[in-house]
């Protein structure tokens, strides 16, 4: 298994910083009937936990379902050798809210790292970044196959939800394998 740097400790205490915090002041559920929620059931949609998140989460508990994987088989940075975990959630009924993985918690924000003025021209809005800092804050830029109306409409997000998830990859780039994964290194 890829083993990081990032303590679970340090995974429960990010866990309980984006419990505060939403995208919108509403379940955005509720206006496209949890797309990102179902789509896991219909085709093997999901996401891969953070090197060392798995820490926070049973594998037993049957709200998601796991698969190990290898790095190699897919387009991760050279840095991640091993296994890593995809989890699919099996539905909104059983989701267990309190431990959503990280990037089920900062979606519709996809975290970047930027070099010099790679701002511009990119494939999806900037929405946060501090000046001098390498990390940035986009519109989750890729394909999906489902339509986020927070996306599609590039919402104005809660400023609590956007600093608290800055906040976040701060601290998380701090595992060097964290950094090479939103790098593209």
């Amino acid at each position: 298994m890829l083993k990081g740097k990032t303590r679970k400790s340090t995974y429960r205490a990010i866990y309980r910083l984006l419990d505060r915090v939403s995208p919108v002041p509403f379940d955005c559920g509720c206006i496209c009937g949890a797309a990102c929620c179902q789509a896991g059931e219909q085709e093997k949609l999901g996401l891969y936990l953070l090197p060392g998140e798995e820490k926070v989460h049973n594998p037993k508990d049957p709200w998601l379902s796991w698969e190990r994987q290898s790095t190699g088989e897919y387009d991760f940075p050279p840095s991640w050798q091993g296994d890593v975990f995809f989890v699919n959630c099996r539905g909104p009924e059983h989701c267990r809210r309190a431990l959503r993985p990280i990037q089920c918690r900062t979606f519709p924000l996809k975290a970047v790292i930027l070099h010099d003025s790679e701002d511009e021209g990119l494939d999806a809005p900037l929405v946060y970044r501090e000046e001098g800092s390498e990390l940035a804050l986009l519109y989750y830029p890729d394909p999906l196959p489902y339509c986020c109306p927070l996306l599609e409409s590039q919402s104005n997000l809660q400023p609590d939800f956007i600093k608290a998830t800055y906040t976040v990859w701060k601290h998380l780039i701090r595992d060097p394998l964290i950094y090479d994964l939103i790098s593209g290194r």
